[in-house]
């Protein structure tokens, strides 16, 4: 099936499926971790993404596993051991995902730099549509 035909609803709904999992914050993160790291614990991958919770690692990590992109190994052992590491669907996502940790690293300033402009532009806005409503009433 190719999803290139955006005005088929099944496709939009197939897209929107699949990039509502792997474009979250916390799904990029760990599939960048696990992908640049190899196999890591869950409290090594908590480490490694900062601000995570444990209860949306949790999830993300769950999330992860029933899409068939990360795999979850329990070895028996006292304390139970739990490793996780990408699958080979995965691993397909590693070159897209390194691509935009770099393109974001590379245009983070940028980007900084015109919500500046823009948000001095819409105060200044702001400000004159404040004087003008504030002479019409005075």
């Amino acid at each position: 099936m190719s999803l290139s035909d955006t005005s088929q609803h099944a496709n939009c709904s197939a897209m929107s499926d699949v990039l509502n999992r792997i474009g979250d914050k916390w799904s990029v993160m760990v599939v960048g971790m696990l992908g640049r790291n190899g196999t890591l614990r869950f409290n090594e991958l908590k480490r490694l993404i900062n601000g995570v919770s444990q209860r949306m690692l949790t999830l993300t990590l769950r999330n992860l596993e029933r899409d068939g992109l990360v795999t979850r190994t329990i070895y028996p052992e006292v304390p139970p051991r739990v490793e996780y590491r990408l699958t080979e669907l995965g691993k397909t996502l590693q070159e897209p995902i390194s691509a935009l940790w770099d393109w974001s690293a590379e245009n983070h300033h940028a980007i900084v730099d015109a919500r500046a402009v823009y948000d001095a532009r819409e105060d200044a806005i702001t400000a004159e549509t404040t004087r003008k409503v504030a002479y019409a009433r005075g």
